[in-house]
């Protein structure tokens, strides 16, 4: 797989991050939340569940599904490998049907996931390397569901909605 060469420094254009997402609803409905985590597929523990990340979204959602929260989980932490200028995703989830929807595998049947599914298309159309989007056991997407749980319990504290990490 060719790469574009990356400057020196935080401030460098990335080639494109491994992406990491997860949701979180006590309750189906219920508060709810999405974790994610971003990592430069440069670096060579990119792959690895416990490498640290470079980037990190903690976001409560109010009360909504688990389903939509694995979606908003997506959108957000696509929207914010564009800000750090990926060139290519790779998303790793433990939700099989958003990993089976976006592979136009499955429909998308429930109405409150069209608009999430078409929003998370739209944008990763915009990656000029490509994209691709796997299924990986729960046990691999500790961290991302990490920062899901925490959102939930950070404003049940009074802490703010979101928190989102960024590299340098």
């Amino acid at each position: 797989m060719a790469r574009e060469e990356a400057g020196p420094g935080p401030a460098r254009t990335a080639t494109g991050y491994l992406i990491r997402t997860d949701g979180a609803a006590r309750g189906n409905p219920g508060p709810a939340s999405a974790g994610a985590v971003l990592i430069r597929l440069d670096r060579p523990d990119a792959r690895d569940p416990r490498a640290r990340p470079d980037a990190t979204i903690s976001e409560y959602l109010g009360i909504r599904t688990n389903n939509v929260a694995e979606y908003v989980g997506v959108v957000r932490a696509l929207a914010l490998a564009g800000e750090l200028g990926a060139h290519r995703v790779e998303l790793l989830l433990d939700s099989n049907l958003i990993v089976e929807q976006l592979n136009g595998r499955w429909r998308v049947k429930d109405a409150k996931l069209r608009p999430l599914w078409a929003e998370a298309l739209r944008t990763l159309r915009d990656f000029p390397g490509g994209w691709t989007a796997a299924h990986v056991p729960r046990a691999q997407n500790g961290a991302a569901d990490a920062l899901a749980n925490a959102a939930i319990d950070r404003v049940a504290a009074g802490g703010p909605a979101a928190v989102v990490t960024r590299p340098g």
